[in-house]
């Protein structure tokens, strides 16, 4: 199973938050931290904030900060979130696949997947960006962007 870009991102800017401590980045110096595009930053914080995981505040000393909710946040139910619940495979797509009325691989995958989330669940944010990450983290900061 391969996470999504924006899963991936979604993780990777809560770690981020979840090291600043007092400082509030930008969403345009996170983005520059994780080295992904601007666009791709706004849209995957603008859905963190909507779930509630990150504070976000516009103009003059605004910037991010991750919510008491992000901070213990399960990694399982945040990749759940942002892949969503469907099937590992499309069996249902165009064309379907012919075997779909018996095949045994779709409730395998589907179990594996389960298992993927389940292994998942019990991990907080918090857990994540313990030594030796949180270091790593702080250590790739560039510093106050210009505006955003």
């Amino acid at each position: 199973m391969r996470l999504l870009r924006s899963t991936d991102l979604a993780l990777r800017v809560l770690m981020r938050l979840a090291v600043a401590a007092d400082a509030t980045p930008t969403t345009r110096q996170v983005a520059a931290d994780m080295g992904v595009p601007y666009t791709h930053a706004t849209k995957v914080v603008a859905e963190l904030q909507h779930l509630g995981l990150v504070d976000a505040r516009r103009g003059r000393g605004g910037g991010l900060a991750l919510s008491e909710k992000g901070r213990t946040a399960s990694v399982g139910a945040v990749v759940r979130t942002f892949e969503g619940e469907g099937d590992v495979v499309d069996c249902e797509g165009a064309p379907g696949c012919p075997l779909r009325s018996g095949c045994l691989l779709r409730g395998a995958l589907r179990r594996a997947q389960e298992a993927f989330f389940a292994t998942l669940d019990p991990v907080t944010i918090a857990d994540i960006v313990t030594d030796p990450t949180g270091p790593l983290l702080l250590g790739i900061s560039q510093g106050p962007a210009e505006g955003d």
